[in-house]
Order: C-alpha cells, then sequence, then structure tokens
C-alpha cells in the first residue's frame, strides 16, 4: 500500500465515510438497478489500485475512524508495509476479504510482536530465576555441554541473573519473530480458504448464470442475480458482487471484471471464467449460451475430481482415526502391565494443584488426547463435505413454537430437552453415581433425544428431496405445453401424489394463483415454498428458478435446467450418503473393538498380573524386582472405563459428522456411551 496518505491506505479521492460506502456496496445488489457509483470493497479489490500500489482504502472500524490505537500502531509500524519482506504478504492480502487496509492489519501484527515480546521477555527472566537452584543449575549445565565451543569454556560460578537474561532475550526473540510469521501466514490461510470456497461454489454459479442467460442479455443482470445468492454462492457471490462494484466506480464492467480477475486467490477458476465471461458477452446470446454451458461442464469435471480426491483423503483419515484411537487404549494396558516391572511409574508426580500418580496423569491424558481425536476427526470430515451437500442449519423458531416443533426441530429439541438432562443428572447424583458417571449419562440424557429428532427430520427432509424431483418433472412438463407457471402447479398439486412434499406443493399453488398477473407473487410464492421445505436442494434447484424467471428467462428453458440440476444434485446426495456409511461403519467398529478389548484384559489379565504383584510379599518373589502395590484391580478397571468411554465419545463424533453432521455426531456419541456403561457396568467392571 504504497502512497498511501494517510492511516487505512489508499483510494478515491471521494470524501464518504466507509460506513456509507459499504451501504452503497450493499445497495448495489439489492435494489435491482446498477451498483452505486462510489461503492467501495474490502480485501483490497475496489479500483484505483494501480495509482496506489494494488491496495483499496478499506472500510474501517468504528464509522469509518481509527481508533487510537490503531492510530498510535499506524505511525510506529506502517514504515514495514514497503518492506520486500512483505511482498508476498501483500499478495495474500489481495485474496482476501478483509475490512481494513493492509498497512492496518500489518501495523496491528507489528504491536501484538511487540507485545509477545515483552511477554515472553518477563516470563523467560521469571521463570528461571525461581527455578529450584538445583534445577537451574542442572539446566545450565546442559546448555553449556550441549553448545559447541562454548563447552570447551570453563563454566565457573555464573550469577543465576545471567542465564534468566538469555532466556528472557531468547524467548522475546522467538515470540516477535513467530508472531509476525503467524500474521503472514493468517493472510494465506484466510485466502487459501476463500479459494477453495469460490472453488466449491463457481460451479453452481456458473449453471444459475446459464439458466439466467436464457432470454436475458444483460450482463450486470446477471452478475447481480448471482450476487444476491450469498447463502448458495458465497465467496463467488461476493466477487461478482466486487465485480459490479468496482464497474460502478469506472464505468466499464470489463474493467470491473479484470480487477476481480486479477486479485481473486482463484487464479485457475474464477480468474479465467471472469475474462472470458465478458468476451463471449459481446459475442451475442448464442455465444455466451455455448461458453456457459462448456464452462459449466468442465467446472463439474474439475469438481468431481476435488471430491475423488477428498474421498481418497476421507480414508487415510478413517485410517489414521483408528490408529489413533487403539493406541491410547493398548498404551494404558501396557502401562497397567508395565507398572508391575516399573515401580516409577507408581511414583507421584509434582504439580501446583497437588501431586498425582505418573500412570494415572499418563491415563487420564491418554483420555483427553482421544476426545481431542475425536473433534478434529470429526470437524475434518465436516469440511470434506461439499458444501451443497452439507446438512442444514435449523432455526429455532420463537415463544410457543419451540415447543410445538421440538419432535421435528432439532433446535427446538436442544431447548426442550436441556432442562430435563439437568433433572436426570441431579436424579443420578443423588442415588450416588459417580461424577464421572453423572457427566456421561446426563451427556446421553441430553444427546440420544436431540440426535433422535435430528434423524427423524433427515429422514422427512429426505422424503421431501425424493418428491422434489417429481414435482420439478411434472411442472416442467405442463410449462413446456405453454401453461403460465401458477396454473402449471395447480393441476401437479391436484393431480400428482408428492407424498412428504404434498402440504407444501399445495400451499406454493394457493399463493401463486393469489393474483391473475403471472408473476406478481410467484417470487414471494416460491420462496415461502422454499421456506417450508426447508433442504438444502429445495434452495438450490427453486431458488434457480426464482432468479431466472425474475431475469426475464423463458419458464420453458428455466425449467428444463432445473430438471437436470435437479437430478444431478439428487444423485449426488445419495452417492456421498452411501459413500459416508462406510466411515459411520468406521467409527463403530472402532468403538466396540475398544471395548471388547478393555473388557478381555479386565476379566482375564488384570487378575493375574495383580497376583503377580503379589509374589514380592511371599518368600517365592525373593529377588524380584516387583511393586506389590502396583496393581489395584478396582482403580485399574475405573480407569479403563473412563478411556473407553473417551473412545465411545470419539467414536460417536466421528461417525455422527460423516452421516450427517452435528446432530447427528449426538445420537452417535450418546448411544456409544451407554452401550459401554451396559457392557460395564453388566459385567461387573464399574
Amino acid at each position: 500500500m504504497t502512497g498511501s496518505g494517510r492511516p487505512g491506505g489508499s483510494g478515491s479521492d471521494r470524501g464518504d465515510s466507509p460506513a456509507d460506502a459499504r451501504a452503497d456496496e450493499d445497495r448495489s445488489v439489492t435494489d435491482g438497478g446498477a451498483p452505486v457509483a462510489g461503492a467501495r470493497s474490502g480485501g483490497g479489490e475496489s479500483v484505483g489500485e494501480e495509482s496506489t500500489g494494488g491496495f483499496a482504502r478499506p472500510d474501517l472500524p468504528s464509522g469509518g475512524r481509527l481508533s487510537v490505537l490503531d492510530r498510535g500502531l499506524y505511525a510506529l509500524f506502517s514504515r514495514h508495509a514497503d518492506d520486500r519482506r512483505h511482498d508476498a504478504d501483500r499478495r495474500s492480502y489481495r485474496g482476501t476479504d478483509l475490512r481494513i487496509g493492509f498497512e492496518v492489519y500489518l501495523s496491528r501484527v507489528y504491536g501484538a510482536s511487540w507485545g509477545v515480546c515483552l511477554l515472553g521477555a518477563a516470563l523467560g527472566f521469571v521463570a528461571v530465576m525461581v527455578l529450584p537452584r538445583g534445577t537451574a543449575t542442572a539446566l545450565v549445565e546442559f546448555v553449556h555441554s550441549g553448545v559447541p565451543v562454548l563447552d570447551r569454556v570453563p563454566l565457573g560460578g555464573v550469577p543465576r541473573s545471567y542465564p534468566a537474561v538469555a532466556a528472557g532475550v531468547g524467548l522475546a526473540a522467538a515470540g516477535k519473530r513467530l508472531t509476525v510469521l503467524f500474521g503472514g501466514r493468517y493472510l494465506t490461510w484466510r485466502a487459501s480458504a476463500r479459494r477453495g470456497e469460490i472453488e466449491r461454489t463457481l460451479p453452481g454459479a456458473v449453471r444459475y448464470l446459464r439458466a439466467v442467460s436464457v432470454g436475458c442479455t444483460d450482463q450486470r443482470t446477471m452478475l447481480r442475480k448471482v450476487a444476491e445468492n450469498r447463502e448458495a454462492y458465497g465467496q463467488t457471490a461476493v466477487a461478482f458482487r466486487k465485480a459490479l462494484n468496482n464497474a460502478a466506480l469506472t464505468g466499464s464492467l470489463d474493467r470491473g471484471l479484470r480487477v476481480v480477475a486479477r486479485d481473486t486467490p482463484s487464479q485457475e477458476a474464477l480468474s479465467p471464467f471472469l475474462l472470458k465471461f465478458s468476451e463471449h458477452a459481446d459475442q451475442g446470446e448464442d455465444a455466451l449460451a455455448s461458453y456457459l454451458r462448456m464452462e459449466a461442464r468442465m467446472l463439474g469435471h474439475r469438481q468431481d475430481r476435488a471430491r475423488e480426491r477428498a474421498e481418497g483423503f476421507l480414508e487415510l483419515l478413517a485410517e489414521v482415526f483408528i490408529v489413533l484411537l487403539v493406541l491410547p487404549a493398548l498404551l494404558v494396558i501396557v502401562l497397567t502391565v508395565m507398572s508391575v516391572l516399573s515401580p516409577g511409574l507408581t511414583r507421584d508426580f509434582h504439580t501446583p494443584l497437588g501431586s498425582v500418580e505418573t500412570r494415572a496423569l499418563l491415563v487420564y491424558t491418554s483420555a483427553l488426547f482421544v476426545c481431542w481425536v475425536g473433534l478434529g476427526s470429526a470437524w475434518l470430515v465436516g469440511s470434506l463435505r461439499p458444501p451443497d451437500q452439507s446438512a442444514p442449519d435449523y432455526d429455532r423458531p420463537p415463544g410457543l413454537a419451540t415447543l410445538r416443533t421440538a419432535a421435528i426441530n432439532p433446535a427446538s429439541a436442544v431447548v426442550v430437552v436441556a432442562p430435563a438432562t439437568a433433572v436426570v443428572a441431579g436424579l443420578l447424583w443423588l442415588l450416588d453415581y459417580d461424577p464421572v458417571n453423572v457427566a456421561l449419562l446426563g451427556y446421553a440424557a441430553f444427546a440420544v433425544p436431540v440426535g433422535a429428532v435430528a434423524v427423524r427430520r433427515a429422514r422427512l427432509d429426505d422424503a421431501k428431496d425424493r418428491e422434489i424431483k417429481d414435482f420439478v418433472h411434472a411442472v416442467s412438463g405442463h410449462v413446456s405445453l405453454g401453461r403460465p407457471f401458477s396454473e402449471a402447479v395447480a393441476l401437479v398439486a391436484r393431480e400428482v401424489d408428492l407424498g412428504a412434499l404434498e402440504e407444501d406443493v399445495n400451499d406454493l399453488a394457493f399463493n401463486a394463483n393469489l393474483t391473475t398477473r403471472e408473476g406478481e407473487l410467484r417470487r414471494a410464492a416460491l420462496d415461502r415454498f422454499v421456506d417450508r421445505v426447508g433442504t438444502p436442494l429445495a434452495e438450490q434447484t427453486i431458488g434457480l428458478v426464482t432468479g431466472a424467471l425474475d431475469a426475464g428467462s423463458d419458464t420453458g428453458e428455466v425449467f428444463d435446467a432445473v430438471q437436470t440440476e435437479v437430478g444431478r444434485l439428487y444423485h449426488e446426495k445419495k452417492s456421498l450418503r452411501s459413500s459416508m456409511l462406510v466411515y459411520v461403519a468406521v467409527g463403530w467398529t472402532t468403538a466396540l473393538l475398544v471395548v471388547g478389548i478393555m473388557v478381555a484384559v479386565n476379566g482375564y489379565v488384570l487378575d493375574g498380573f495383580a497376583q503377580l504383584s503379589a509374589v514380592s510379599d511371599s518368600g517365592a518373589g525373593a529377588g524380584m524386582a516387583l511393586s506389590p502395590d502396583a496393581i489395584d484391580p478396582p482403580r485399574e478397571r475405573y480407569r479403563f472405563y473412563v478411556v473407553t468411554q473417551a473412545t465411545m465419545l470419539s467414536c460417536g463424533w466421528f461417525a455422527g459428522a460423516a452421516s450427517r453432521g452435528t446432530y447427528e455426531a449426538l445420537l452417535h456419541s450418546g448411544t456409544l456411551v451407554l452401550v459401554a456403561y451396559f457392557v460395564f457396568a453388566g459385567v461387573g467392571m464399574i
């Protein structure tokens, strides 16, 4: 951001505030007209960049004014933005969607680095000064012996302050450097995440443009239709919005498309598409339709290859998941066995919170590790799932509607079940259950009902998605015969049995026929229909109909395109569901395997080693280095139980996330917790 004359970066000479710029930017894609002149976009994708080193005036916080802290940091550190070492950070910044200028961001990073520097210096100095004298001496000798050349210099009597200062300086320098590196890496991560979302949503956006282009030749209108669908097309819609805003500032859509194509992080997908889009649009409607058809096919193949790579990565993740979950259980068994021969494992480890047995610390650390593995694996599985095939986000209705929808809406079920869970946990506590079992059984009492509601809702959604195909096919047939859209929907509602979708279609037919003027209430009726159905497939397909018809596209052509799209999306959904069931089986198999191993060790191995450890109390144990107190069967069974239940939670989260998402992860994990409790309690091990 070279050449900036004030904090926040360079840009247009207009005097309106960034808050107004943001409002203009939003209006540019919602008013239905051309983008408002003067609208600006964040993330360094506005115009005026050629004269300012390629960066735009940012949208600043607090109504467009820098805070006192930001002004101070800018005055101290903004000069670093011109350093060549931040060239890569500048390029990454241009691919992000940050709402602050690059100079302001970098000033904050350097300010944070100095804060970390001072904190590291203080911590390093204090840590060495408070160490016990013997520990500090051993540490100094270790460093002295390990550094070449220094190990040849006599150590002598070194004051404690010297190594304390050295530790403080080293920690301060490392902290400062790492903070600056992390600031640059954060930009790279953010640009990479944005690139991934663009490449996931671009194929659908191109198919949408293809449907809109039938009967609509205005490029701005076509791009605006995609930009208005932020929820469906994500960062692709944001990129189109920025192209429109830049076009408003320069008066040239070609210029706006070139600016976004230059700065977008998706240089292999979105950039060439934007550069060719305007070129083919200028050649006429047929050329544009042919290009969009070809581009949609190519991007679809590209997306299929990306999904194949994701499936390969998911297979590797499943294999690693099994290893990481089985190993802690085996580690606990090995530690228990080795404690007979290694008395050091039974010694106390002193911590600021008190003393704990070394083996107990390792066992409970293993349990926490297993939980973290489960959470991380569940998150990775969710991130690998295509966004157009992800589970919908359920919204809880207000007031008494929460109670009425608790049986079909998991968001409502959470609110209804939570008080009952507290009652169950209190009852378990009064019945003298162990605190761990109170927590586990309380979790299961919450997770299983909520997860069951989610599964019920998912099956209902699946039934509606099956019927949407028939609904679109039937409406398309009537529309192709020349009937108006509202009449076609009414005929389908009367003549076709649509099962779970029947009430929603009847509602659509009623609302679409409230007026005799075709299209007057069509958008509102379709929006209401999408909300009632509430599935991603309905939003993607019916939303395409709404936007294309509003743009003036031919109704028959639109429904032909929608027919193809809904068939493709439904096939992808079923295929993904089938492939994900494999990983559900992996999660359950791993869980049951761990339960079986733990029960077998408790039932057939633990008592034998307990007897072996008691040999040292008798004459037969003379000369054997055995610890008589190493094995306490009730204590070991309890520890095995804790690790097993941690594994149940982890496996359930992984299996549920692979199946349908967060809510079903509750169901699987809660059910596995109950299975483990039932088995351990049934065989008398808890």
